[in-house]
């Protein structure tokens, strides 16, 4: 993302108004693949969005699509802090590429007091950096989905989540081992050490699974637990 120290100041944006930050909403600094995806993901949540970016371009492609989307440089503290980007409870730094420019508006974000700052590394040696620096949540969205790939082209895993190091959630089927008998029966947690949290049959919906649900061929379900468990447990299914 190219840089203009000036810019802010001579487009002079107007301060977003302030009720979107009181109401959490989310400032999202950088609007490349990564932001503008997620800003655009947020509105449709029903999130209010105050999206920057430096490109004017781009901020004229979002004109209307984000609640407010602002011309500025982001690593420029002055230019955020008239942009109000203090008072919102959430920042995501989209910035990616540019390290010396994403490390900067993390930074502009934490020092003007923004209680969560999320921010996207494109290396390890980025995301150490981000952290040192107190950015409170990294993301690293082409090395995450990669992961999640590989398990997902390794097993028969319909989905894949590592929730933290070590600790896993999947998408899968029920063993042949498992149907025609409840959960309490098969004791799944203590043969396989995993948790089948939830349930979805044939034309229904997902729902809670509890001692009693009983499983059949055609079953989903999502089992939690320890991440070689659960990556064990679904190469049974």
């Amino acid at each position: 993302m190219a840089r203009n120290k000036h810019r802010a100041e001579e487009h002079r944006p107007r301060r977003p108004h302030r009720h979107g930050a009181a109401d959490g909403g989310v400032v999202v600094l950088g609007l490349g693949r990564f932001g503008k995806s997620l800003a655009l993901e947020l509105v449709a949540e029903g999130t209010e969005v105050l999206g920057v970016d430096a490109d004017p371009r781009i901020v004229q492609s979002l004109s209307g699509r984000l609640t407010h989307v602002v011309t500025a440089d982001t690593t420029n503290e002055e230019a955020m802090r008239q942009l109000s980007v203090g008072d919102f409870e959430r920042a995501v730094v989209g910035v990616g590429n540019d390290l010396e420019a994403s490390i900067l508006s993390a930074s502009v974000a934490l020092n003007l007091g923004v209680p969560m700052v999320w921010a996207k590394a494109i290396s390890q040696a980025h995301a150490r950096i981000l952290t040192q620096i107190g950015v409170h949540h990294v993301v690293r969205p082409e090395h995450d989905m990669g992961k999640r790939v590989a398990h997902l082209v390794r097993g028969r895993m319909l989905d894949y989540i590592e929730i933290d190091d070590g600790y896993a959630m999947v998408k899968t089927t029920p063993p042949a081992a498992m149907h025609g008998t409840s959960l309490a029966e098969s004791d799944v947690r203590r043969r396989w050490g995993v948790t089948v949290v939830g349930v979805k049959s044939p034309g229904a919906a997902f729902t809670y699974a509890t001692p009693e649900t009983v499983l059949v061929a055609g079953d989903v379900i999502v089992v939690s637990g320890a991440r070689q468990d659960v990556e064990r447990f679904s190469d049974m299914c």
